[in-house]
């Protein structure tokens, strides 16, 4: 299992998806979890397969936060110029959070 972090902290689980048939599965259990979906490989947030709105984070190749938005479900959020991946996760958890542009992220195994 991996973790997502901000400065040590540790925010949430998180599952790491590279294929979009593993994003799309993934983000319909979302509503059920606690933890977070990094999709690799991507500028555009979406919410297809979800019942639940989510929020979304944009992130560059240096884990930096570009934007934070939140889509309802079954959205297709705009692609975001220089994101590489993009983070999902239930909506209000980022709020929770306070995760904001700007934050770096990490990634631990």
């Amino acid at each position: 299992m991996a973790w997502l972090l901000r400065g040590g902290d540790v925010l949430a689980s998180l599952d790491v998806t590279s294929s979009m048939l593993e994003r799309i599965r993934a983000t319909a259990t979302l509503e059920h979890a606690d933890g977070v979906l990094w999709c690799e490989r991507t500028r555009v947030g979406h919410s297809i397969g979800s019942r639940c709105p989510l929020d979304v984070a944009y992130v560059d190749d240096a884990y930096v936060v570009l934007a934070v938005t939140s889509l309802q479900p079954q959205r297709i959020g705009r692609p975001r110029a220089g994101a590489t991946a993009v983070v999902e996760g239930r909506a209000g958890s980022f709020a929770r959070w306070n995760l904001q542009p700007g934050d770096c992220l990490e990634i631990r195994e």
